[in-house]
Formats: C-alpha cells, sequence, structure tokens
C-alpha cells in the first residue's frame, strides 16, 4: 500500500534525508546497525530494571530494616546485653550499632551526616520499610561521601540508635555488571562489524574507481572480490569493458580503412585535374577535393581521439602555452592569465591537445581579442577560452557539439570546418572525466568553459 504524505511533509522528509542520512554506504549501513543495537540495549535495561534490580533493592532493604527492628526490640528487652547484640550483629550482619542517649552528642551526631543524592532510590526503599516497621517514629538514613557506608538514625523514647552497615545490605551491583556485559558485547559486536562492512565497502569503492577510471581512459587492473553480488557485478563490468573497447576498436579500424581507401583516389583524381588545363570548372572541382581532403582529416582526428595514448601527467599550464604560441602571430590578440598553483592532470596529452587547440580555433575564427585563463576551483581544472566574436544562440549550444553540425549551413571552408571540432573537444574532454559548456562571454561573444578533476 502507496501511502502519499503532504507536501510540506515531503519536503521536510527530503531535507531530514540529505542533512541527517550520511552519503556513504558504510556509514548508512552502520547506521542500521547501530540504531537497533541502541533501542535493544534501553529496552534491556529498562526491563532489568524495573523487573529485578528494583526488586532486589526492597528485598534488601525490608531485610536490613527487620534486622534494625529486631535489634531495637532485642535491646530494649535486654538493655543489659548491649554489647553482646552489638558483637552479633557486626559478626552475623555486617551491622554495627550504638545507642546513643546524651543529648548534645545526638546534634553532633544529626549534624555530622551526610545525605547521598545519588542514591535516593536505594535509600528511598529503605525508608519506606523502616516507616512501615517504625509508624510513629522518626527515622533518617545517610550515606558517607564514598558511598560505600550507609547510616541509619532510629530516635526512640530510650534514645538515638544509629546503625552503619555495607550499602551492599540494600544494594545490588548485578544492574552495573549487566549493563557491563551488555555495553561490552556490543561493543565487540560494532567492531566485527565494521571490520566487515569496510571489507564490503572497499570491494565497491575499488569497482566504482575502476570504472571511473575507465570513463577517463586508464585502463587499471581489477580483479573483483566481496561479495557475491558486487563479485557478479565487477565481472558484468569488466565483460561491458571488453566489449566496449572491441567496438571502439572495430570502429577505430573501420573508419581508418575507410578514410584511407577514399584519400587514395582522391589522390590520384588531384593528379589528373593538375594534368588538366586550367578552367572554372577545374578550379572548382579542384576544391571540391580539397574539401574531401579536409573532411577526411577531420574523420581521423575524430577516430584518433579514441586512440590507444596513454595516460600521463600533464602539465596544463605548459600545454596551453605551447598552443597559444602557434597563434601569436595570427590576426587576433590574445591574452593568458594562469595560476601557478594549479597541479598538473592526469590524462592523455596529445588528446587533451587537440581538445584545446580546437576550442582556441575557433575563436580565432571568429574573433578579434581572445582571453584565455587556467584556474583551479572545487579540486577542478577550469579553463576558459573568451572571444569577441558573434557568439553561438542559445538554442544551439548543444547543437554545436553534434558531429558534423554547423551553424553555417553553406559548408563554406572558409568559415570553418567540417563540424568536428567541438565535438572532438567534447569527447576528449568527456574521457577525461571532464564538460565543456557555453555560455556568453564578458568580452561580447562566447565563451568556453573547460573543467576537468584535478
Amino acid at each position: 500500500m502507496h501511502v502519499k504524505f503532504p507536501d510540506k511533509l515531503n519536503k521536510v522528509l527530503q531535507y531530514l534525508k540529505l542533512k541527517i542520512m550520511p552519503n556513504t554506504l558504510f556509514f548508512r549501513t552502520m547506521l542500521l546497525i547501530f540504531i537497533p543495537l541502541i533501542l535493544v540495549q534501553v529496552v534491556s535495561v529498562i526491563a532489568f530494571w524495573d523487573g529485578n534490580w528494583e526488586k532486589v533493592g526492597r528485598r534488601l532493604s525490608n531485610n536490613l530494616a527487620s534486622n534494625v527492628a529486631t535489634a531495637i526490640e532485642l535491646t530494649a528487652n535486654n538493655p543489659q546485653d548491649l554489647e553482646k547484640i552489638q558483637a552479633l550483629y557486626s559478626k552475623n550482619y555486617n551491622i554495627k550499632f550504638d545507642l546513643i542517649t546524651d543529648e548534645k552528642e545526638k546534634l553532633s551526631v544529626k549534624s555530622s551526616t551526610h545525605y547521598g543524592e545519588e542514591y535516593k532510590l536505594v535509600t528511598g526503599l529503605l525508608e519506606k520499610s523502616l516507616h512501615r516497621k517504625f509508624p510513629q517514629t522518626v527515622t533518617n538514613v545517610y550515606l558517607n561521601d564514598s558511598h560505600e557506608d550507609i547510616t541509619i538514625l532510629v530516635e526512640t523514647g530510650k534514645g538515638l540508635y544509629r546503625f552503619k552497615t555495607s550499602t551492599k545490605n540494600i544494594f545490588s551491583s548485578s544492574l552495573f555488571g549487566f549493563v557491563a556485559w551488555m555495553v561490552g558485547t556490543s561493543l565487540l559486536l560494532f567492531l566485527v562489524a565494521t571490520l566487515f562492512l569496510r571489507i564490503q565497502v572497499r570491494s565497491i569503492a575499488t569497482l566504482a574507481q575502476v570504472a571511473e577510471d575507465f570513463g577517463k581512459g586508464i585502463n587499471t587492473p581489477f580483479k573483483p572480490y566481496g561479495s557475491s553480488e558486487v563479485r557478479k557485478a565487477g565481472i558484468a563490468f569488466i565483460k561491458m569493458k571488453e566489449r566496449i573497447l572491441k567496438q571502439i576498436s572495430e570502429r577505430t579500424q573501420m573508419l581508418a580503412g575507410v578514410s584511407h581507401d577514399l584519400r587514395t583516389p582522391l589522390t590520384r583524381m588531384k593528379l589528373q585535374l593538375a594534368m588538366l588545363p586550367e578552367s572554372t570548372e577545374n578550379k572548382e572541382f579542384i576544391d571540391d577535393i580539397g574539401e574531401m581532403e579536409k573532411m577526411l582529416d577531420g574523420y581521423l582526428a575524430f577516430v584518433s581521439g579514441e586512440g590507444g595514448e596513454k595516460n600521463t601527467f600533464v602539465d596544463m599550464n605548459e600545454l596551453i602555452l605551447s598552443i597559444i604560441n602557434k597563434f601569436r602571430n595570427g590576426k587576433a590578440m590574445i591574452r593568458y592569465s594562469t595560476n601557478d598553483q594549479v597541479s598538473a592532470i592526469q590524462g592523455r596529452e596529445q588528446a587533451l591537445k587537440r581538445a584545446i587547440t580546437n576550442i582556441i580555433s575557433n575563436a580565432f575564427n571568429y574573433g578579434k581579442v581572445i582571453a584565455v585563463a587556467l584556474e583551479s576551483n572545487n579540486k577542478k581544472l577550469e579553463i576558459t577560452v573568451d572571444d569577441d566574436g558573434p557568439g553561438i544562440p542559445p538554442e544551439k549550444r548543444e547543437d554545436v557539439f553534434k558531429a558534423f553540425y554547423r551553424l553555417d549551413e553553406s559548408r563554406n571552408s572558409e568559415t570553418g570546418g567540417v563540424g568536428l571540432g567541438l565535438s572532438i573537444a567534447r569527447d576528449i574532454i568527456t574521457s577525461h572525466g571532464g564538460k565543456i559548456e557555453l555560455s556568453d562571454s564578458e568580452l561580447g561573444g562566447l565563451r568556453v568553459l573547460i573543467s576537468i578533476p584535478l
């Protein structure tokens, strides 16, 4: 049965889920173990308290009150045997008592005692038991500073009886033993669960890291381990990875072969046209062949973006400088600002160089002023390329990343390539775990923001 909550309650639940619930599988699982464990402990302690500890304390208090009453009665009936009764109680019951008849000494005894708030419950049980035994008599119960001994004062017509005994006679220490045993076993269970979960979560984290590396083009060796479900997921990932690599390899080989096969007849046609007399038709035909060769070069560049280049640590500052230096003598002015603290990233150097070259080349094709900046922000390396060109309308900014898409539908080679530059750039940046975003530039044209994780 599906329960439908009001919108406000749903928002509260979502807020609590985001703010209170931990994000990691490890801490969520530990929370599922820890909360029921604490609830079981609390319920067990409460049940033990109500069913055992208070009952035992009441019985012990009744026994002590009976011993006190018996001692007073024996002393009242046999005052001459006071010392014998005192010795008997000290030996058999661990209770020492004396009878105080002097008024000054009575006041001194009453003023020197200390009432212990921490044992108010057990002393309260004892006071109730004494009140039942001596309904017409003033009784008081005190604890010493160390809470190891208890003093009972009973005011009678023959004097003030002072009883001293250990708190063990009215207090059962089994509760603390029970709690200690529960806490000890719970901590042991918690430790075992923590170690077990760490092993399980580590296998999932390893699988996630390998998948992320594969997405960045890093072929990290991986052997599935952990629970059977995690091993199945790992095996499925390895098979998927092999299929993807095989498909990429086959597509690369096919496109490379097609491009190579087409280049041969085009070269032959170009040579034949060069031997013919010059004419307007021949010149247009030669231009068409040149454009086809340019398209083939774009196809090969697109395919080479998925090649087998190995990952290395790339100094992005030096890489961008080497690209900019190629455009220094161009018709546009270029500015470059960098952050010396930016770290090198792990990636495919030639692929990254191709992607950034495509972006800067586009800026030079359409702008007169270009600004390039390199910064690090929130564990990401950010490259911004601004120009003062005509820009790209917001509704077409996603389309320009499609393969073979060109804003100039005339396919005039003077206004751009074959529509693969941004596709190649996005493919390369995405394979490094990053992304490319287009927006309006402060220079009035287009801003290209490249973000790559450090």
